[in-house]
């Protein structure tokens, strides 16, 4: 069991007796003495995909499913899905777009450091790491000097997604970005 206020992004918990994964959680404190914090909890059902919004208490207990995590690497995406091979037994499946909604924007061919959700023994889902490192694909060149100003323009990654970045970025730079937060977080190794 997890307490709900232990619950984060990733988590991999039970909801209506499905194995869910949460995707965001937002913190709700009300104002009135002896009120509880609230944990309002979005997921997706990695059985049929669904989306799952409920509100718990933090003290509320979830169960946690049974479920198997395994590292993987992404290796590429085409027409049939988004193809990752096992680094265990380096067998290679497939997931459909819907099953890698929100992962897919940081996904990049040959990335590591990611983990299959296997539940029944099927793979029903990915975890990627809180920060991944992605080049900048596109976005206008940087300009010398534009470093001392905190205006942010948008850049491109691999996966076609975009996010803010410094102004004095230029593509071929490897960022960090936190997927939680869809944020850019430094230049990659910094």
């Amino acid at each position: 069991m997890i307490q709900a206020k232990e619950a984060g992004r990733g988590s991999v918990v039970e909801i209506e007796r499905a194995p869910c994964i949460v995707e965001k959680v937002v913190v709700q404190t009300p104002s009135a003495r002896g009120a509880n914090t609230l944990y309002k909890l979005r997921a997706r059902n990695l059985r049929t995909g669904a989306k799952v919004d409920r509100t718990f208490k933090g003290t509320d207990a979830l169960p946690e499913p049974a479920f198997r995590k395994r590292p993987v690497q992404f290796l590429y995406h085409d027409r049939s899905g988004y193809t990752f091979m096992d680094l265990e037994d380096y067998d290679q499946f497939a997931l459909q777009p819907g099953d890698v909604e929100e992962e897919a924007r940081y996904l990049d061919d040959g990335m590591e450091g990611i983990f299959a959700l296997e539940v029944d023994g099927r793979v029903i889902g990915v975890q990627i790491p809180d920060t991944v490192d992605l080049a900048i694909v596109d976005c206008s060149p940087g300009v010398k000097g534009d470093s001392a100003t905190g205006r942010q323009k948008p850049a491109t990654l691999p996966s076609g997604h975009t996010v803010l970045v410094p102004e004095y970025l230029n593509p071929g730079e490897v960022i960090r970005v936190d997927t939680r937060s869809n944020k850019y977080v430094g230049r990659a190794g910094n």
